[in-house]
């Protein structure tokens, strides 16, 4: 199955201030973040972005927040992103049936959100580099879990590349600048 940039919409979950810190290799996923997203940015890729219970875990990190200030975050306080009807309302207007799944933690809230996407008949696509757990092993328990339900495994370069398609294009171009 080939994922699609016209056919996609992305979520970045739960990457906050108070939890980030804790996660196993965060420096790395933030950095893999950040690509992802001026990539989906360059690829014209709507984007959702989610905070649990902002009051206790704080904002989104700045790093990544300043990259995403068109993209308001979406308070939650189920872990599945898809408890929250301002998020399902996004995915529902977006029109589009595949979701670019990232962020924290991948065997709480990033696992729930695929499992309730794969019910109500999205194609979830999981950035494994740009997912993360505070311990390594949920992560690896979580991400198997994924698959076992359907869910498409990739990396943020793997991804950028396939909605390119092609290479020469200013596309392309813009992508191969971010992944150097």
């Amino acid at each position: 199955m080939r994922i699609l940039k016209h056919n996609a919409v992305a979520l970045m979950v739960d990457i906050q201030e108070r939890l980030f810190p804790h996660i196993d290799q965060h420096e790395q996923l933030e950095k893999n973040c950040g690509i992802l997203i001026r990539g989906l940015q360059s690829l014209a890729v709507p984007l959702i972005v989610t905070e649990q219970y902002p009051k206790g875990l704080g904002p989104t990190i700045g790093s990544l927040s300043a990259l995403v200030k068109d993209s308001p975050p979406v308070e939650k306080i189920s872990f599945s992103c898809c408890g929250v009807e301002a998020v399902t309302s996004r995915l529902e207007q977006s029109e589009r049936k595949q979701v670019i799944l990232f962020g924290i933690e991948t065997h709480v809230c990033v696992l729930q959100t695929c499992l309730d996407l794969k019910d109500l008949g999205y194609q979830p696509v999981v950035v494994e580099n740009c997912a993360g757990s505070r311990k390594a092993g949920d992560k690896e328990t979580a991400v198997r879990r994924m698959v076992q339900t359907g869910a498409v495994i990739s990396s943020y370069e793997s991804l950028l590349f396939e909605f390119c398609r092609t290479a020469g294009t200013p596309e392309f171009k813009a992508i191969s600048a971010l992944v150097k």
